[in-house]
């Protein structure tokens, strides 16, 4: 056994194939074990052969000729250096202290009004009197159980006592709409968007190092503007349709989105329809407070003959309006990293927006002029009645149009 594995080359050989398998403890007990087993010279043809120093192979001898146990350290104990939070107690609680949440508040803080980079917290800590470095602090932060982080938005701030009871109250009035034949859309401004040359969040696939150059800084053009794109989603049709203006997000301009989505789209799908729901956000251009968004509205309903129902989302729970999830979530994901460099680019990817589920969008453009402080009188508002639900009628209110009152009429002459 010692003459065929005493020779220089095979034993390379063979702890070239065996070590990178192994890890430093295993590597050891083979070396010791090899060594033992070779006898005399063993520990400087093992020491050659593996690069290991003489004392390390003699002591790995040792420990076989001791006997080795089965063991998941890698080191025997007391081995490697001292950790750094062994040798500096108060290291891991003096960071803690800055960067944990509950001292925001605390104007002695240091680092209060600083970004908490790994190089900000070292600079800190150094100033308390440690030794440590920006990847130290890293790596502490790391298995203390921090990690990065952006600010998540779920606070909603102060619930209406009938948050939940509106909840169920509108998926009342949808689920009778849609059982019924009827139209139900939900409505809702997508942020207005800068136009021009400029940088779009997400990234895109193009050839490698031919990235699409955009300007450096992003200064609005006046001459561009921006894009303001109103959506109308229909929940039965699963289609969405937006209009993308130029002028204002204003209450007219919301309601003269909802009445091209009905002359251009919704008339056509629901020729039959004597009834419209919208379900929309408690504020911005439909809000429920906007007199000229409910004479706008009772003017719609007059000129189509629809009784149009509008019911608001209670205060602080626009994220849970269909539209956001459904539409503009998937409008936002296919522009990405693409500039928005005039109306005609922005209407043309709103209409590219497909989803998996077969949804499609439509998109128009609209140059129409919606200027703002526009004052409605109470002679104006009560020009269309409007009938406003028992349950918070501020939220829930119907214009009643003429369309179903005159075909019950015919039904009655006809028979």
């Amino acid at each position: 056994m010692r003459e065929f594995l005493v020779d220089d080359e095979d034993l390379a050989t063979f702890f070239g194939r065996v070590n990178p398998h192994l890890d430093e403890r295993q590597r050891r007990v083979v070396a010791g074990s090899v060594a033992r087993t070779l006898g005399r010279g063993g520990i400087v043809a093992v020491a050659e052969a593996t690069g290991m120093s003489r004392s390390t192979v003699q002591d790995a001898v040792g420990q076989v000729d001791a006997g080795v146990e089965v063991s998941g350290r890698v080191r025997g104990p007391g081995g490697g250096r001292p950790r750094l939070v062994d040798k500096d107690p108060t290291l891991l609680s003096d960071l803690d202290s800055l960067v944990d949440p509950d001292t925001r508040g605390d104007p002695m803080c240091p680092l209060r009004w600083t970004t908490k980079s790994t190089e900000h917290l070292a600079k800190a800590l150094r100033k308390m009197g440690h030794v440590v470095s920006p990847d130290t602090v890293g790596r502490l932060l790391v298995g203390m159980g921090y990690s990065l982080q952006a600010p998540a938005k779920e606070n909603e701030g102060a619930q209406h006592p009938d948050r939940d009871a509106q909840f169920r109250y509108l998926n009342g009035q949808v689920e009778a709409h849609l059982t019924a034949g009827q139209p139900v859309i939900s409505v809702d401004a997508k942020k207005k968007e800068v136009l021009g040359n400029l940088a779009n969040k997400g990234r895109e696939y193009e050839h490698k190092g031919e990235p699409t150059r955009v300007d450096v800084h992003d200064f609005p053009d006046p001459k561009l503007g921006k894009a303001i794109p109103y959506g109308v989603f229909d929940l039965a049709a699963d289609a969405g349709f937006v209009n993308v203006g130029s002028d204002g997000d204003t209450a007219e301009f919301a309601v003269a989105s909802i009445s091209r989505w009905w002359d251009e789209v919704g008339s056509a799908i629901y020729p039959e329809a004597t009834r419209l729901m919208i379900t929309a956000d408690a504020g911005g251009s439909n809000s429920y407070r906007s007199r000229l968004w409910k004479r706008e509205l009772g003017s719609l309903a007059k000129r189509t003959g629809l009784a149009i129902t509008a019911c608001h989302f209670p205060p602080g729970t626009s994220k849970w309006n269909r539209i956001e999830h459904r539409l503009f979530s998937h409008i936002s994901m296919n522009w990405r990293g693409r500039p928005l460099t005039s109306h005609e680019v922005v209407v043309d990817l709103i209409s590219a927006t497909t989803t998996k589920s077969g949804m499609s969008v439509r998109a128009e453009r609209d140059e129409g002029s919606y200027p703002r402080g526009i004052k409605v009188t109470d002679k104006e508002l009560s020009a269309v009645p409007r009938d406003d639900h028992k349950f918070h009628g501020e939220w829930n209110y119907t214009y009643n149009g003429t369309r179903l009152t005159a075909r019950r009429r015919k039904r009655i002459t006809t028979a």
